[in-house]
């Protein structure tokens, strides 16, 4: 085995070394990136193995640091491969999907913990490390993870291990992370955009773009200098299904959560609602139904709004994780040719898809939700339905960001 992964890296070094981009036809770069994506995949996947078995025979923490070293990570992020590694050896069907490929360190650590607490979505998040990004994975792991009777259990664990920290990095900035309940977070996000938003209309009126995360930043900054005494208005929007919060708790593939926090219990909903909390805009799924209104305006009316940010949680583009804080609202039939806006040709994406979709005639594929979002070029284009031929796993790519155009998310 040695010897022959030895062989492997020296070829793969052969490879590399000959290898000149510039003289691949563009055609075959999105299947270069895949298979060596995938083998990027596969080794990880390998390293993490033997830094479990090395743990197992009573070298965890030289396990942890030769991991780290190898793989340029940090003792922690190391520590966690490792745990990730040893639920998937109990677990058939992520070690075969870490094996072949299909996920990574990060996908495997999330799948592997959220499958071992609920069994059932195993097949479901495994689909979703296919097709949607890392963020969204986490977010239907943790739903997964809250589903059931044991919810309450690890809610309060999770309150337990709550914290706030700073540190400074070897650039000399400041960082912050916090981690908590979904619901008590969610509040603090809302309170923030608002000043986000301030901030993204000041740099627009002096022609400047940036990340969304830079306004975030700088509301966060802006709700600190405000001292509490600037009054905003906040909205936490809570998306549950009716039948969760009948039974008092979700059952798997229900939906209980505040988007852009995390899941949360059914009890936490009304344990919400019962304070009077006025933050809070809870979507009901057997409440009003939203997918019958129709209006004349070009912008979606309150109740499609609200009905949008259950559909659209992030980009409607699949491996888009940008939030719904800075999705625009798209007519798949352009307003000035039915002058109606009708929920169901209503779409949520980020503003560089919705710039591609403008100007290169990019498109969603059919249907509802999150889906494929493609070029002209490729065969599940909607103008391009009823040709013969399929798109294959590299058509459709989405191209690099070209200058002055960046990626919001």
């Amino acid at each position: 085995m040695c010897e022959r992964l030895a062989e492997l890296r020296s070829a793969a070094a052969c490879l590399l070394a000959r290898f000149d981009p510039t003289l691949v036809a563009a055609d075959d770069l999105p299947r270069i990136i895949r298979d060596a994506g995938a083998l990027e995949k596969m080794m990880a996947t390998l390293s993490s193995l033997a830094a479990a078995r090395l743990a197992e025979v009573g070298h965890s923490r030289d396990a942890a640091r030769h991991l780290a070293q190898a793989t340029g990570t940090s003792l922690g992020e190391a520590a966690r491969s490792i745990e990730a590694a040893h639920s998937a050896l109990v677990q058939p069907e992520v070690q075969e999907a870490a094996q072949i490929g299909v996920l990574s360190r990060d996908q495997l650590f999330i799948v592997a913990g959220a499958a071992g607490i609920n069994p059932a979505a195993t097949a479901r998040l495994l689909e979703l490390a296919r097709t949607g990004s890392v963020q969204e994975l986490a977010d239907e792991a943790g739903r997964a993870r809250a589903a059931g009777r044991g919810a309450d259990a690890r809610r309060q664990a999770i309150k337990d291990r709550r914290y706030l920290r700073t540190w400074a990095d070897a650039e000399g900035a400041c960082n912050l992370r916090a981690r908590g309940l979904p619901e008590e977070l969610a509040k603090v996000v809302a309170a923030v955009k608002p000043f986000a938003d301030r901030a993204f209309e000041a740099a627009r009126k002096e022609g400047r773009r940036e990340a969304p995360e830079a306004y975030a930043f700088d509301g966060l900054v802006g709700l600190a200098d405000a001292g509490g005494g600037d009054k905003v208005r906040t909205e936490v929007l809570i998306r549950v299904d009716h039948a969760a919060l009948v039974r008092g708790y979700a059952v798997d593939g229900e939906i209980c959560d505040a988007p852009g926090a995390g899941a949360l219990t059914p009890q936490a909903v009304l344990d919400v609602i019962d304070s009077g909390d006025p933050v809070l805009k809870a979507l009901i799924t057997k409440g009003k139904d939203v997918l019958t209104v129709a209006h004349l305006g070009r912008r979606p009316n309150a109740h499609q709004q609200t009905a949008l940010d259950w559909m659209f949680p992030t980009c409607a583009a699949e491996h888009c994780s940008t939030r719904a804080a800075y999705l625009q609202t798209d007519h798949r039939i352009e307003w000035s040719k039915t002058h109606v806006t009708v929920l169901d040709l209503l779409d949520r994406l980020c503003g560089y898809d919705h710039y591609l979709k403008t100007h290169e005639s990019w498109q969603l594929v059919e249907g509802r939700g999150k889906r494929a979002f493609v070029s002209p070029a490729d065969p599940r284009h909607p103008r391009n339905a009823g040709q013969s031929g399929g798109g294959g796993p590299g058509e459709g790519a989405r191209p690099e960001d070209r200058p002055g155009e960046q990626k919001q998310g």
